[in-house]
């Protein structure tokens, strides 16, 4: 009878794809149930986030729910408004017109920015014979239009980053309720304090995750020193937080509540002064008004054109460029220390890698990441939302390398159901990892920070006026 029960039952939402004790890839969910599978799931997620050495790489996939944008998306919306920028050069217009008519039919965005790069510094170069270059349409920008083109690329892509947290509502009962940050980071922090610290790099420009640490209450160290204007001092991220225990025990213990931040392409709140790397955070309230404009339509393109023009003078330059040149760029300081703190964090013994919303498109992460895999005691999963990504292919390959690294995907049947649900950063960060008691402290307390904003908001002043 339990056979016939265990039969009827749907099948499991996820598949998780992984070396098998005979040696071979397979899913290693097939034979569960939905409810068994989840059980199954959530046990191995907690088994490895207990393993001393915890390190999590994330990418542009995290932000999407919070407005940002993939690599496609990106690109379209940058170009579109960079176009429409009053004081476009004329000999810019077809370069863009071009890439947006083939976009990536022809190379990447990232190969495409790069050969824009290229084309500036050779004749912006002091020593350089060349005075410019030809396109292959016989466009002849001129160095000043190309570094006009990059400049305001740089700017658009800022303020398509510059997003804000989700506000968490006075009804929010359960993780499935607020940011997926915060339900994230609240889990990821709350494993044992005995173990080592969480190591978060991303190679996102957005400071979503700094402000989910901020409105938690949990201490993280970016490899910044100081408040007011803070100075790059990669020495942070050799120290702890500990607090004074019981005076009459006069021992010392472990703050539980922190990690280590990386923010390996830079950021938006990085600023370069006089040859030093300062952070500051920037104000995000007029970006609001930025991403809210449609740029479907000329008069929505117009205006968010406009705006950016409005607001250029307070954009600064982002870290990295999304170019093929960011592997020599990370060989300077401070990006030479953080992928050097990646690969140390990767070759330490007992680690769990956890990669949520990287699709494995950066060669210089990647490489690092495959040479990881010859850690005899790495165990990396990777969560992707689509189960015919390259991705897959990818991991069942690593098997050679290393017999640890799984991939968690979807269903097919299911994701043609719902697409892009499932396996997501949000989805991952509500429902599958393991709940903790101290988010649901933190909801309420949020809730009553609410209610008594809310009572204030409705007292009469002094003249009885309500």
């Amino acid at each position: 009878m339990d056979g016939l029960i265990d039969k009827a039952a749907p099948p499991g939402e996820f598949e998780l794809i992984g070396p098998s004790e005979d040696g071979t890839v397979n899913n290693l969910l097939a034979t569960l149930n939905e409810k068994d599978s989840r059980l199954r799931l959530q046990a191995l997620i907690a088994e490895w986030l207990r393993m001393e050495n915890l390190v999590v790489l994330t990418g542009a996939g995290t932000s999407v729910s919070s407005g940002g944008k993939t690599m496609d998306n990106l690109e379209k919306a940058v170009l579109k408004t960079v176009r429409a920028v009053e004081g476009c050069p004329s000999k810019v217009v077809p370069i863009i017109d071009d890439r947006l008519a083939t976009g990536a039919s022809k190379l990447g965005f990232e190969d495409w920015l790069s050969y824009l790069v290229n084309a500036s510094h050779i004749g912006a170069a002091d020593r350089s014979p060349f005075s410019g270059v030809q396109w292959k349409d016989g466009s002849t920008p001129s160095k000043d239009d190309l570094l006009w083109l990059i400049t305001w690329i740089g700017k658009a892509i800022f303020a398509e980053c510059a997003l804000s947290l989700p506000d968490t509502g006075p009804s929010a009962a359960a993780a499935a309720d607020i940011a997926p940050h915060l339900a994230f980071l609240a889990k990821l922090v709350a494993r044992d304090s005995n173990l080592g610290r969480a190591h978060l790099f991303t190679l996102n420009y957005d400071t979503l995750f700094e402000q989910a640490l901020e409105l938690l209450g949990i201490q993280y160290f970016d490899g910044f020193t100081g408040r007011a204007d803070a100075r790059f001092d990669p020495s942070v991220y050799g120290l702890d937080i500990y607090y004074p225990g019981e005076i009459a025990e006069g021992r010392v213990r472990r703050f539980d509540k922190f990690l280590h931040l990386y923010k390996l392409h830079g950021s938006i709140h990085w600023q370069l002064r006089e040859n030093e790397l300062r952070a500051r955070h920037p104000d995000l309230g007029p970006f609001k008004d930025y991403r809210g404009l449609a740029a479907e339509d000329a008069a929505g393109l117009s205006a968010k054109a406009k705006l950016l023009g409005t607001l250029a003078e307070r954009l600064e330059p982002i870290g990295i460029l999304p170019t093929a040149n960011k592997f020599a760029q990370t060989l300077t300081m401070p990006f030479a220390h953080l992928f050097r703190s990646l690969q140390n964090r990767l070759s330490a013994p007992q680690t769990f890698l956890l990669v949520l919303g990287y699709g494995f498109g950066d060669d210089h992460v990647t490489r690092i990441i495959e040479t990881a895999l010859m850690n005899p005691s790495l165990v990396m999963l990777v969560v992707e939302p689509n189960p015919k990504c390259d991705t897959i292919d990818r991991i069942r390959r690593y098997k050679d390398l290393g017999k640890r690294a799984f991939v968690l995907t979807p269903t097919e049947a299911l994701f043609k159901t719902k697409p892009f649900k499932i396996a997501t950063f949000d989805d991952f960060a509500r429902s599958v990892m393991p709940d903790v008691q101290w988010l649901d402290d933190f909801l309420r307390l949020r809730r009553f920070e609410k209610q008594i904003k809310a009572s204030a908001d409705r007292e009469p002043d002094l003249d009885g006026k309500a």
